[in-house]
């Protein structure tokens, strides 16, 4: 059952109906939290009523009145025109520090030796491509070996189906010859007898 149905609020301040108030009541008597809930709401209640009333103050002070004046260090302190001028000076002096402080540049790299450099981007520029072209052969190796085994698998099959329909039309001519037999001996049995009589 959901216990968000049920207000302890108005059930605590006496603002429910009497049928409300017996169904919460009997859901109070099986339902721990909420009866934990109402407890709290009690403690809050009773501190609140604990507290006196105090009067508003008639009049407030303004920023203005002498007894809200800020002391002497805190309007110096204040941001203005003296915290900008101070800021700059900062700013420029770490510029300046960061001027004199700095470490000289690096000596530039030595010159390249550009044959070199070319030979050594042929040979592997040699060495990738016939990577490359070993990777393909290999590639269109097994791609031929794959199509090679499934037409054989297919071959395969196609003759051994047509095996089974060979072997199947042998087995119906041989039932028909053996049936042609039969009625060849049967008849020849009954000519056999007619002369024999």
């Amino acid at each position: 059952m959901s216990c968000a149905r049920f207000d302890l609020k108005g059930y605590l301040l006496g603002e429910l109906e009497q049928p409300e108030r017996a169904g919460i009541e009997a859901h109070l008597a099986a339902c721990a939290a909420c009866r934990e809930e109402l407890e709290r709401l009690r403690l809050t209640q009773a501190a609140l009523l604990t507290l006196r009333e105090e009067e508003i103050p008639k009049r407030i002070a303004f920023v203005s009145d002498p007894v809200i004046r800020p002391p002497w260090w805190r309007a110096w302190l204040a941001p203005g025109p003296r915290w900008g001028f101070a800021s700059a000076l900062v700013l420029a002096l770490a510029i300046l520090a960061h001027g004199w402080l700095q470490p000289a540049p690096p000596a530039p790299p030595p010159a390249l030796d550009t044959a070199a450099l070319e030979q050594r981007i042929s040979a592997e520029l040699e060495r990738r491509l016939q990577a490359a072209v070993r990777n393909a052969a290999a590639e269109a190796e097994a791609r031929h070996q794959a199509r090679l085994r499934e037409a054989v698998a297919a071959l395969r099959q196609e003759l051994d189906f047509q095996r089974k329909a060979d072997l199947l039309t042998v087995e119906e001519n041989f039932n028909v010859l053996k049936k042609r037999m039969n009625v060849l001996q049967i008849h020849l049995a009954a000519n056999l007898e007619g002369v024999a009589r």
